[in-house]
This record gives C-alpha cells, structure tokens and sequence, in this order.
C-alpha cells in the first residue's frame, strides 16, 4: 500500500535522519512521561490546579523569550554543536528531576525552576533540529519526513500521558523521571552522531554569509526577512487563526462535567481522541509526498479544522448543561471523532506548513525562522485559550467552540483572499537553499 501507508523512503535514503526520527521518537515519549508526573507531584504537593497551571507559565515565558534568540544561535554556529549542547543541558536537567523525586524534595518552586530551564534549552534545541532536517533530506521528501516526525509525536503524545500517570500511581514520581531520563539518551546518541552543520556560506549558496553576532539585530534580521516573504509568514498567520480561534482545550474540563458527564476520564478520552487523529493522519500520510499544491492542502486542511472544531460545538450544546451523574457515552463517543478529525487535519496543516518553511527558507535564516515558529507554536495556544475561556463565560463551552470554529474559518479565508499566492503556491518552483 506504497500511496496511503507513510513513506519510509527518507529514513531508507538518509541514515542520520533514520536515527534522528527514532531517536527523537524515544525521547519524546519520556518527556510526556515527565510532562505528566510533573503536574501530578504539583498538585499532589499542594492540591492546588492553580498551581499545576502555573508550570504552563513556567514553561511558556523562556520558550517565547529565548525562541527567537535561539533561532539566531542556531543561524550563527554549527547546528550539530548546537542540538547537542542543548541536548545534553536536557540530559542533565531531566537527572536532576529525578535525583529530587528520590532524595523527597517535594518543593514546588523546585519543580517550577527546572520546568523553566528544560523550556529555555528547548527553545534553542527544538530550532536546531528543525534546521538540520533539510540538510538531511532531499527537498522533495521533506512532507514525507515531517509526516515520520508527526507519527512519533503523536505516538508520543497518545501513549506517553497514560504511561506517566500509571508509573506515578504503581512506582513514583522518581522512576517515572529515571525513566524519561534513561530515554533521553537515545536522542543524545542520535544528535551525536550527526555531521558537521554549519550554517552555509555565501561561497556554497550565493546568499549572503551568516554572521556570528547574536543578538537582537540578528533577530530583527530574522523578522525583516520574513516581512519579504508572504508565503511563508502565511503559514505562521494561518496556525495562529487555528489555535487562536478554535483551540478546544481550554473548554475540556468544563464539558466533562457540566455537558457530558465523566470528569476528567471525559478529559483523557477526548484528548486522547485528537491525538489519535494526528497520529492516524501521518500514519495514511503516503499519498502527502508528491503533493506540490501545498498552499491549498494546508487551506483546506484548516478549513477541516474549523468545521470540526464546530461539529464538536454542536454536539457539546446538544447535550445540555446538565450535570449529568453518569456519563453520556453516545455523545462522548460523537465528540471524541470529532476531536479525531480535528487532529488529523491540523497534522495534516503541521506537515505543509513545517515543508514550506523548510525548503522555502535559505538555510542562513532557517534557524532564525524556526525560533519564530516555536513562538507562534507556543503562544497562540496560551492566547487561545484566554481567547476561548472569555467566550465560554459568556454563552458555554458548546456555543463557545461553535463560535470559535466559525471565527477560524472567517479568518482564515479573508487572509487567504488578501494573499491569493499562498492558495497559488507551488512547491516544484520553489528553490531551495541546501
């Protein structure tokens, strides 16, 4: 089934990539062991969801602020050195996790603070990556490759949170870190044995040689660039209409209670259901390699998004406010497809878009560029969720998806009106900087 099964032809044509994908594989499923035990010793430590809230906020402030400084890191020096510096600051953060839970710190300000560092490396570790890709894979099969990174992380996040929850209840707190831990040592191996990746210079592509100053002019060279580039600042513009607008997380824990019934089991289903969604998307991603029309694919994917943020929409407002003691399967069930078909269509959106950035991008800005995406990737979600909160006060958590789906199509069309060369845009003119 070569056309719908995912295409394995990068990690059979590059073997750095082969042991990048499994390797990032096996690391992210132990980071969603820890993203999970984390909140839990939170609130086991001061019963508080505020609390637990908080290491959102701990998390997100480095990632915004150093994002972009990481990105003009990884544009100034070799990537390689970059990714595995960062990789093993990470190593050792998440040991130091661990070493807490065993000696019975038990502090939560402890826990904030190493939050905090592993998002600060993260914010310079996660752009390194993304731009030693292209340097691995031929621009041709970068969809490909992107669907192979998307089946690992939605594995990751599908099986990942369940995990952690089971370590914490059967072994710990400590081992479930151990764990992440002794995982983390596959994407180490895998940075390691990476090539050289300086950043190219004017003599290999034409372009205009990197500079070894980091600092905010190098960020800023980073936005003037991206101001001559209309497609690619599309595919921020188009992410931010989706987890701005129709983000439904935020509105979960209400629907489990107060519409469907089932409390935070409601939860885990539903949440579980998107990911499954993503995970199913770049599993039957084979037919995504040889598509050129990228701006379109990513259009309607959006467009599926919307519609099936609403659909949800309907489904919760049928339902009612009505405290229900027992759970209402049926529409739990409806609700989670839904969410199914949400997931897949934003991973769908996440491979074009992540392709178009990376083959449209010279490789001097790429790190720069993917240090803005982090920032979008990381805030639009937070601003969604203030976003969506507010409507939800206002006419419930049903009504406020439907509104919410409904505002990301609007949006969505009215920018792709205003810039008819994203709709346009073909990936075969587009030559990329190797």
């Amino acid at each position: 089934m070569p056309r719908l099964l995912v295409d394995l032809t990068p990690l059979k044509e590059s073997p750095d990539f082969a042991r990048l994908w499994w390797g990032l594989g096996i690391s992210n499923f132990g980071a969603q062991l820890t993203v999970m035990a984390v909140g839990l010793e939170v609130y086991d430590i001061t019963k508080s969801t505020f609390h637990v809230g908080l290491l959102g906020l701990s998390a997100l402030i480095p990632l915004v602020l150093l994002g972009l400084y990481g990105g003009a890191l990884v544009d100034a020096y070799d990537r390689r050195k970059v990714a595995l510096t960062t990789s093993t600051a990470l190593w050792i953060i998440t040991a130091v996790l661990a070493v807490q839970a065993w000696l019975g710190v038990r502090n939560v300000v402890v826990l904030y603070v190493i939050v905090a560092l592993q998002s600060a490396c993260f914010a310079v570790n996660n752009p390194a990556r993304q731009a030693i890709i292209p340097r691995l894979v031929r621009p041709e099969l970068m969809p490909a490759a992107n669907s192979l990174m998307g089946l690992t992380g939605n594995l990751a996040f599908s099986l990942g949170p369940l995990t952690g929850a089971v370590l914490v209840q059967y072994v710990g707190y400590a081992t479930a870190y151990s764990i992440d831990a002794l995982l983390y040592l596959a994407a180490l191996f895998a940075v390691f044995k990476l090539p050289s990746m300086r950043p190219q210079t004017v003599q290999e592509t034409g372009e205009l040689a990197p500079t070894r100053r980091v600092g905010v002019r190098s960020v800023l060279d980073g936005f003037a660039y991206l101001k001559t580039q209309a497609d690619v600042r599309m595919t921020f513009l188009v992410d931010l209409c989706a987890m701005i607008f129709a983000s439904p997380k935020v509105l979960l824990p209400a629907i489990g209670v107060v519409a469907l019934g089932g409390g935070s089991t409601t939860v885990g289903i539903l949440t579980t259901g998107a990911a499954i969604g993503g995970l199913l998307a770049s599993a039957f991603s084979g037919g995504l390699t040889g598509v050129i029309q990228q701006g379109k694919v990513i259009t309607y994917a959006i467009t599926a998004w919307g519609l099936s943020i609403v659909l949800f929409g309907i489904i919760v407002v049928s339902a009612g406010q009505t405290n229900p003691q027992e759970p209402k399967w049926a529409l739990i069930i409806a609700a989670s497809c839904a969410l199914v078909l949400a997931g897949a269509s934003d991973q769908i959106s996440a491979v074009f878009r992540q392709t178009i950035l990376q083959t449209a991008t010279p490789d001097h800005m790429r790190g720069r560029l993917q240090g803005v995406f982090i920032v979008v990737v990381a805030g639009g979600p937070r601003l969604g969720e203030v976003w969506l909160g507010l409507e939800a006060t206002w006419w419930g958590e049903g009504t406020a998806a439907i509104v919410g789906g409904l505002t990301c199509l609007f949006a969505l069309w009215l920018l792709v009106w205003r810039q008819r060369s994203f709709f346009r845009y073909d990936a075969s003119r587009v030559v990329a900087q190797f």
